[in-house]
């Protein structure tokens, strides 16, 4: 993986993202707003006018990808906006695979942490099947960007 802005901006908001997710169980507006400003910034600045172009197309796919989810109460509005965010700095090429990867680790991050909750509640009421969806989130934005081939 070759270090660019695209890069240092997944990393920073991945990390700040996952971190607020798991400490306080929401995502604060600021980390998808943050994301966009630099995910268009920085791919118009490497990529000129195709570039942004891509970042808010990205931007536009990040967000519909999971709204459905959304809709249906499995997904919060933070883990949208965030995707959506994550979007402008990988543009549109890499949403797909992203989203991808984001899904996949998402489920399996969901068996882990039911599996984990049936061991912890034995026979006591289960609490709120909430896991956070930042951390899928991000390594799946972190993925699309290693180098494939």
């Amino acid at each position: 993986m070759s270090w660019n802005p695209q890069v240092a901006l997944a990393i920073f908001v991945g990390i700040t993202a996952t971190v607020e997710d798991l400490a306080r169980r929401e995502i604060p507006n600021w980390i998808p707003v943050a994301a966009v400003a630099g995910g268009v910034c920085a791919s118009a600045w490497m990529d000129g006018w195709g570039g942004l172009g891509s970042s808010l197309l990205g931007t536009v796919l990040g967000f519909l990808v999971f709204l459905v989810f959304y809709l249906l109460g499995g997904m919060g509005g933070g883990d949208i906006k965030l995707m959506a965010g994550l979007g402008a700095i990988l543009g549109a090429g890499r949403m797909l695979e992203a989203s991808l990867w984001t899904a996949g680790i998402g489920g399996i991050f969901a068996v882990l942490a039911l599996g984990w909750n049936a061991l912890l509640r034995r026979g006591s009421q289960p609490e709120s099947a909430h896991i956070p969806y930042a951390p899928a989130i991000t390594l799946g934005a972190w993925l699309s960007l290693v180098p494939k081939g």
